[in-house]
């Protein structure tokens, strides 16, 4: 039995706020994965279409300002709603390729009303079939002026040849209770999506992994003052603030050990493509398993409620 994976992780910029074309640059790393035999593709948090970098620059949380009004209806007009088909091609390149996508988007629900957006993480399996959208637990920080709450329907972990996939979008990956739903599941491969920035990846992806004793994937995209498109709303505003640098990728694989396989890519965009082995899983099993042999349940247990939240029942 094939006990290895290669894992395509795409780091790139999105073509900012601007859905239609961000797919479409998901679609070519989708086919240019392929070339490479890639079996599962991961992209950043939020990729699709962007991340909100504008509320760090244009004084986000000053109440009814106009500027930031209207950039947030331009970008939830830009979020994906998978109910209306949205994905759709990126699922058919899935189910073409053999190929499993983790792919970060903003997505605005129609269950919840259709005017909301959460930091949504899609899971797309290899038959090009959408088996979970975990909805980020927590907006951190500015994030909140835009982002709602998520739920725990999608802590969920999918098998993929011999791994056990699951993730979690950016700082939930530092919440500990979260991170233990998906080890109860048996997750041996933890995918870790970022908006970018190697300061975000280069503690905790080694931490994850040295506390689950899997793999784990960090995946963070890319984004300059020059990527900003010449028609975004407000564009002088945001780039009077705007720093050269607002996301230097930063992506990187750990394995089971703890110790790093890739280290973090800075300022590359592009595929990075590596091949791992299941039988390590294993290996590093042998002296610690967090919710195996190390644990006792009889003293400490996690509930986890995974109902997909909604403000109203009808009967």
């Amino acid at each position: 039995m094939d006990n290895t994976l290669k894992i395509a992780m795409a780091q790139i910029a999105p073509v900012w706020l601007n859905k239609a074309e961000t797919i479409k640059k998901v679609e070519r790393s989708i086919k240019d994965a392929a070339k490479e035999k890639s079996e599962l593709i991961v992209f950043g948090e939020g990729l699709i279409p962007g991340y909100p970098f504008w509320l760090a620059l244009t004084g986000g949380a000053e109440w009814d300002k106009k500027v930031n009004k209207e950039l947030h209806a331009h970008y939830v007009s830009n979020a994906v709603t998978i109910e209306n088909g949205d994905l759709n091609s990126i699922c058919q390149l899935a189910k073409k390729h053999k190929m499993a996508v983790y792919l970060g988007i903003i997505e605005r629900p129609l269950d919840r009303g259709g005017h909301s957006v959460y930091a949504s993480l899609v899971y797309i399996n290899q038959k090009g079939e959408i088996k979970s959208v975990h909805r980020k637990l927590q907006p951190t920080y500015d994030e909140r002026l835009t982002w709602s709450p998520g739920d725990g329907n999608g802590l969920q972990v999918h098998p993929l040849k011999q791994f056990t996939v699951g993730g979690l979008n950016c700082w939930e990956n530092w919440m500990p209770l979260p991170r233990t739903a998906l080890y109860g599941l048996g997750e041996n491969l933890h995918i870790a999506v970022w908006p970018g920035s190697d300061h975000n990846t280069k503690d905790i992806t080694r931490f994850i992994a040295r506390e689950s004793r899997s793999y784990v994937v960090s995946v963070s995209s890319l984004m300059d003052k020059a990527d900003f498109p010449k028609n975004t709303p407000h564009l002088n505003e945001i780039l009077k603030e705007a720093p050269n640098v607002l996301a230097n990728g930063g992506s990187c694989i750990a394995g089971p050990d703890g110790e790093w396989i890739i280290e973090p890519v800075i300022d590359k965009e592009g595929l990075i493509i590596k091949t791992i082995d299941f039988n390590r899983v294993y290996e590093e099993r042998q002296n610690f398993d967090p919710v195996g042999h190390y644990s006792r349940p009889d003293v400490t247990k996690l509930t986890v409620n995974r109902t997909r939240q909604s403000t109203t029942e009808y009967f």
